[in-house]
């Protein structure tokens, strides 16, 4: 992702805005792996799946989870923004989960596979406009040219890995037991909660962002570069007019 522009005066960031992207971040990867870690139990026990055809479907569900951020860093350099991506990214994956938790709770629609991947390949969508930007952004907020947030900097990538670390270890600790032992529409629900609550703490803090203008990706310069060597491909050179 290319380097923005700043369009924000120096007052804004610091760790008064990053400790609300780092909420976000915590409660994403909360969910991701209260869904991930306990998606084969679920294809196999409830859908019924041979554990093959389970550990077949979870494999391609993360393969195709991984082409949804290189575009969703696209979408962000060159339109959106980041700040922008992210808050949309989020409602998606919110949604995802909210449908999910309908999709496991209402009798008629669990043993639907239809409707259960569907919803599930929407929060591949909102993570893939999710993780490309979130921890860029996050980094924005502390200026490289001022001593005091360039060593809050160092400070914050310890306390944003301890972030995903509580996220991810509570979602292995607590959500699989709940969906294992009280109910798949609590354990989706809880995590559809934690999101929910994520998000709002990243639009409380929205007013506090550093934000920058997209300038456009990087992957587009590079595609302008190949079409333009395609088109001359052809065209004789200068030299070989010379013997």
């Amino acid at each position: 992702m290319g380097t923005p522009t700043q369009t924000d005066p120096p007052s804004k960031g610091g760790w008064k805005s990053a400790i609300f992207i780092i909420c976000v971040e915590t409660a994403e990867r909360f969910a991701y792996y209260g869904v991930a870690g306990n998606l084969i139990s679920y294809l196999t026990n409830v859908l019924g799946q041979p554990t093959t055809t389970a550990a077949k479907n979870v494999n391609i569900w993360r393969g195709v989870s991984s082409f949804f951020p290189p575009l969703g860093a696209f979408i962000a350099d060159s339109y959106l923004g980041r700040f922008n991506t992210i808050l949309i990214s989020t409602i998606i994956y919110l949604l995802g989960l909210l449908l999910l938790t309908v999709s496991v709770s209402i009798d008629s629609l669990k043993h639907n596979q239809i409707a259960f991947f569907l919803f599930l390949y929407i929060l591949s969508v909102g993570e893939g406009g999710h993780k490309p930007c979130v921890q860029t952004f996050a980094a924005d907020q502390f200026d490289d040219e001022l001593p005091k947030e360039k060593e809050a900097k160092s400070s914050f990538f310890n306390w944003w890995y301890l972030g995903l670390v509580v996220g991810a270890t509570t979602a292995i600790l607590v959500v699989i037991y709940v969906e294992d032992n009280v109910g798949w529409g609590i354990g989706f629900g809880i995590m559809a909660a934690v999101v929910a609550a994520a998000l709002g703490l990243f639009l409380v803090g929205s007013g506090t962002y550093r934000r920058e203008v997209p300038i456009g990706s990087p992957f587009t310069r590079v595609a302008q570069v190949l079409v333009a060597a395609v088109k001359k491909r052809r065209v004789p050179s200068k030299d070989s007019n010379f013997c």
